[in-house]
């Protein structure tokens, strides 16, 4: 979604919310349910798409390398796992454009195609190739409309439906082949350059029209088309994600649609949705494997906004709090959150200002942070038992055995529990701490030490001793 308002994997866990005040002693304490298995977690990331990546690339070196420090870096900074790129559809590269790699029509759908490639792509391929240094190698790119020329509105913005669609007659003829390979061809070019896109989309909020790059699908020529891109995709070596919907709850037309069709559920690797309509707060009905693929709070009224918790949507532990109930309640191998960086009134993760050589950081960069740094991908969520009022509690278990459970404070007050796990580390985030290591909060030995949570806060326990049960 790219709007100037900016509008409305193995581990496991379980989730409770309430709001009543702390006691003074340590409450009921916190239980892994260890054979309680739910969702394998692929990761966590941001999107790079619409010329973002090049205002990270146009400030000065030293700049330069603190900002992608922040955003890349698996110690200090947001610790992405995955990147989503976006597929250009557009005939200028100007900032909140992406070119595409046919801008002009070839001369109709059966024409032999007449494809460029600068070797940019806005400044995609350098982000990617700085990702790839720091062990980032989980690529997804996205179109968010075909070329204009493909389309029965002529142009790639405002909507309007890919030529030979059911229901959709175009005096150019039938593009969802040429539209397939179009895709296809961007991974290739990827490839060419020694990066692996791993998964491609063809759509982005199908049922959102927007005054940028936009296409609509209904749900049932999102499942037609699957069944013409897949066998492409597939043998190029490409997995296929769809549908990205406008909202959480309908995304469920697209996840029926497809799971109805039996050939179009075979060619279908990855299920996706958006959180602007509704929320994530339950599970899809897909048996595919599902990814949260944008949400950003809205700045129009707040504005750039880097405090922890004033009050807004934009704050670092509401966005904490979107990305516990995706995984702990939508059961989503994946977070993916809107921007990285960005300019102006911005609710990207951090904020870019070329004309000053400059930036910002946001509290939403922690939030974000003490999920994606602790939770890898190959974890699976596990269940917890025995959560207290006031909080929002979710546990994973990595590959290597080490486990990470994550409490956020929703109340005011102060609340002290056990919880069932081996010396973990506690690291600390909320409106004086930055995912901080925060060793005072953690007592007692054994397998069920004294937590102590801050009001209005998020705490990571991460332990490499697996407990009891």
């Amino acid at each position: 979604m790219l709007r100037s308002r900016t509008l409305v994997t193995a581990v496991t866990a379980l989730t409770v919310l309430a709001g009543t005040p702390a006691h003074a002693g340590p409450r009921p304490g916190l239980d892994l349910d260890r054979a309680e298995t739910h969702q394998h977690i692929d990761g966590f990331g941001y999107s790079i798409a619409f010329q973002r990546a090049t205002l990270v690339h146009n400030l000065s070196e030293a700049k330069r390398a603190e900002v992608l420090d922040l955003l890349l870096d698996r110690r200090k900074g947001a610790a992405p796992t995955i990147l989503r790129l976006g597929i250009g559809s557009s005939t200028t590269d100007v900032y909140d454009n992406m070119l595409s790699i046919q801008p002009n029509d070839p001369g109709g759908p059966a024409a032999t195609p007449n494809y460029q490639w600068d070797g940019w792509d806005g400044g995609q391929v350098w982000y990617v190739r700085e990702a790839r240094k720091r062990g980032i190698n989980r690529f997804y790119a996205d179109a968010w409309s075909a070329p204009g020329y493909m389309k029965d509105n002529g142009t790639d913005a405002n909507g309007g439906s890919l030529c030979g669609l059911a229901g959709v007659t175009c005096a150019s003829g039938d593009w969802r082949e040429a539209y397939a390979r179009y895709l296809v061809q961007y991974a290739k070019f990827y490839q060419r350059e020694g990066i692996r896109i791993d998964e491609i989309g063809f759509t982005n909020e199908p049922d959102w029209t927007a005054p940028y790059a936009s296409m609509r699908f209904t749900p049932a020529q999102a499942a037609e088309f699957v069944k013409v891109i897949g066998p492409i995709a597939e043998q190029a070596g490409v997995d296929l994600a769809c549908c990205d919907s406008f909202g959480w709850q309908q995304s469920d037309a697209y996840a029926q649609a497809i799971e109805a069709d039996p050939e179009a559920r075979r060619h279908l690797d990855l299920f996706t949705g958006h959180g602007y309509a509704s929320p994530a707060d339950r599970p899809l009905p897909i048996t595919a494997p599902v990814w949260m693929t944008e949400w950003a709070p809205s700045s129009v009224s707040d504005g750039w906004n880097e405090a922890w918790d004033s009050g807004k949507g934009t704050d670092g532990i509401a966005v904490a709090q979107r990305i516990h109930d995706t995984l702990a309640k939508a059961d989503a191998s994946a977070f993916v959150y809107w921007l990285g960086s960005s300019r102006g009134a911005t609710a990207a993760l951090v904020q870019v200002d070329n004309t000053t050589d400059s930036y910002r950081v946001s509290s939403r960069l922690y939030a974000f942070a003490a999920y994606s740094r602790f939770i890898r991908p190959g974890a699976v969520r596990i269940g917890v038992d025995g959560t207290p009022a006031g909080l929002a509690v979710s546990a994973y278990r990595n590959a290597d055995g080490t486990e990470v459970v994550q409490i956020i404070n929703t109340s005011t007050e102060t609340v002290r529990t056990t919880v069932d796990l081996r010396k973990p580390t506690a690291y600390l985030t909320d409106s004086t701490h930055k995912l901080e290591e925060a060793p005072g909060l953690v007592t007692g030995h054994g397998g069920h030490p004294t937590v102590e949570l801050a009001p209005r806060s998020l705490t990571t326990l991460v332990s490499g001793h697996p407990g009891r049960g």
